[in-house]
């Protein structure tokens, strides 16, 4: 589906990619990874060309430069850091169902089903939303359609953890129609999300691998967290994942999305002095640490 063929990018005598050459098919959903600066976004650019290139880039056999809004119809494309548009909430769903001949309501629902009412936000202009709605509603239009290609730039950066399972929720329900590319500086936010990992270092490919692709991306771990001394610290972060604590701060409880699990374990390692016991528990089968 995507052809990277020996992509070279400068900028000025810089050069920011060195001869990518990959290949991504339908049904693979990718990790793309690296430090910031390792090229991750330039090459997204590429593909989806907004950056001309040396080198042949094409998406279905077109060219996304040359054949634009032919590459743009088959993208959902979240961005790292949201637009600065003025633009009023709902003219904007409006204007991106046009776009693409999607149905607004089902960018709507998506909206909702994230946690962002819509109707609230109607009239106010993208650009005064908080960090965490403009996320929800970037992802809902790029997600409350049919797309055959998911590009994804740190999509769940902002999304709280409810949020975050909604949204893994979500690409659950495109895995079987759409390949993914999910790029992230963090192999741990976005590892069980994914059936192969790529990594770029300094505008280069220096890993390619397929992994294991048996987290379900719809599944929820029960967790109790034990510690041996009440520490504010774990109490601060552990609360901004909705867990609760008992009286005394020694048990935290409250539920964890399957695949943020390596996410939320390294939290727990930052307290690891303080951590007396971890339980998680899923569907099918127990878990302790």
């Amino acid at each position: 589906m995507i052809q990277f063929e020996n992509i070279i990018k400068r900028f000025r005598r810089i050069e920011v990619l060195k001869g990518i050459d990959l290949t991504i098919e339908r049904g693979h959903r990718v990790a793309l990874v690296g430090s910031n600066g390792a090229g991750k976004t330039t090459l997204i650019r590429c593909l989806l060309g907004e950056y001309t290139c040396e080198g042949s880039v094409t998406v279905d056999g077109m060219d996304p430069r040359c054949h634009r809004q032919e590459v743009l119809s088959k993208v959902g494309f979240v961005p790292q850091l949201p637009p600065p548009l003025k633009m009023p909430v709902g003219q904007l769903i409006r204007f991106a169902a046009s776009l693409c001949d999607a149905d607004p309501k089902r960018m709507n629902k998506v909206a909702v089903r994230l946690g962002l009412d819509v109707d609230q936000f109607h009239g106010q202009p993208f650009v005064k939303l908080s960090g965490g709605q403009k996320q929800k509603l970037l992802i809902a239009i790029a997600l409350g359609r049919d797309s055959e290609l998911l590009v994804l730039d740190e999509p769940a950066a902002n999304l709280d953890p409810e949020a975050r399972h909604i949204f893994f929720q979500l690409l659950s329900e495109k895995r079987e129609t759409a390949a993914m590319l999910i790029s992230s500086h963090r192999l741990d936010e976005v590892a069980t999300l994914v059936n192969r990992v790529i990594e770029m270092d300094q505008g280069r490919l220096v890993l390619d691998d397929r992994v294991a692709d048996l987290v379900d991306l719809c599944s929820l771990l029960r967790c109790r967290v034990t510690l041996n001394r009440p520490e504010a610290a774990f109490a601060k972060a552990i609360s901004d994942w909705q867990f609760r604590g008992s009286d005394d701060g020694l048990i935290w409880e409250g539920e964890v999305a399957g695949p943020d699990r390596l996410r939320f374990l390294g939290v727990l390692s930052r307290y690891a002095a303080v951590l007396a016991g971890i339980h998680l528990e899923e569907a099918g089968g127990d878990r302790d640490g």
